[in-house]
């Protein structure tokens, strides 16, 4: 039975308009007007166990307002959604304690509190025993390098820092089930490869199932066996990430770098997309203009120093997913 079952799931909201200047704001106090946003249209999927899905779309796709319904935060206006066999925000004391959720933008710690005493308030709410929470504690501090900053207030953490303190602020009362929105946003390349080493080993090692939401592509290719893409509040694609580049385009993308830097491209099927110096940067299908023929006429024709073959960039297989969305 899946973990995560969604159908028909629909939320709109009421959004309140006012006409700019002085007198708009007179006008809203006496007659407001509003207008209806569908954030989700009848969205429907199911997550299986110890799956690691990537949730994705455009700002305002309604990927937030997703992960607030399957966290019983919002309740939808319509449609069917049950997490580990109970409706969310129905059932909501039993419903978290099987979840874990972060926020990227937002923290669950107490801002003035140092980083432990937010934990330990955490193990009281969630009635946490205190073995299981000794050994939970002790096992994120050491996965995620906490030791040295268990002491310090959460308002003196650097964003890295808070991004760890909240995931093992998740994870206090062993969920198998977390949702995270936005984790990685604003952290520098380091601390990326700390949040997702962590998450492939957290997954990899508990089976804990994760519905990340993200615009980072990289998080994406590295952690995700399945990709669902949502766009004005429908799922638009579903499936993995090699599915969804076969669904938008079949084109690779050969790059060149020439030891002198000049001479034309001109074979049939392959485009020119741009060249940086020496690197020649082509675009071709290789159902229609075979890989190793075109090498083999580049090499024939140009002094070639290096080349090498790659997948169209994720980010430009989203935007063309994106463009097929009426207006």
């Amino acid at each position: 039975m899946p973990q995560i079952v969604v159908e028909d799931l629909q939320k709109r909201y009421h959004v309140a308009e006012r006409t700019a200047g002085l007198w708009g704001a007179v006008r809203g106090l006496v007659h407001r007007r509003h207008r209806v946003v569908e954030a989700l249209k009848g969205i429907g999927f199911s997550v299986e166990r110890g799956e690691v899905v990537g949730y994705i779309g455009p700002n305002g796709a309604g990927k937030s307002t997703t992960v607030k319904v399957l966290a019983g935060i919002l309740v939808p206006d319509a449609g069917r959604c049950e997490v580990n066999g109970r409706v969310p925000w129905r059932e909501r004391i039993e419903h978290v304690r099987r979840i874990g959720v972060v926020f990227g933008q937002r923290t669950q710690l107490w801002w003035d509190l140092p980083v432990v005493e937010s934990f330990e308030l955490l193990r009281d709410i969630y009635k946490v025993e205190p073995g299981a929470y000794r050994k939970s504690f002790d096992d994120l501090v050491a996965r995620l390098d906490l030791g040295a900053i268990l002491d310090t207030p959460v308002r003196q953490l650097s964003l890295g820092q808070r991004m760890r303190c909240d995931l093992a602020a998740s994870l206090i009362h062993a969920p198998d089930l977390i949702y995270l929105d936005e984790p990685t946003i604003g952290l520098d390349a380091v601390a990326k490869l700390a949040v997702r080493d962590f998450l492939r080993e957290l997954n990899r090692t508990r089976g804990v199932t994760i519905l990340l939401t993200t615009h980072d592509m990289d998080d994406i290719e590295a952690l995700c066996s399945r990709v669902m893409v949502i766009g004005e509040g429908r799922i638009l694609s579903d499936g993995t990430l090699d599915g969804l580049r076969a669904q938008v385009s079949g084109e690779r993308r050969l790059i060149v770098d020439l030891e002198n830097g000049s001479g034309a491209f001109e074979h049939e099927g392959v485009t020119v997309e741009r060249r940086e110096g020496h690197r020649v940067f082509l675009r071709f299908d290789p159902r229609q203009v075979p890989t190793a023929g075109l090498i083999g006429r580049i090499a024939a024709r140009h002094a070639v120093r290096d080349l090498f073959v790659e997948h169209l960039p994720i980010e430009e297989i989203i935007r063309r997913l994106y463009e097929r969305i009426p207006a």
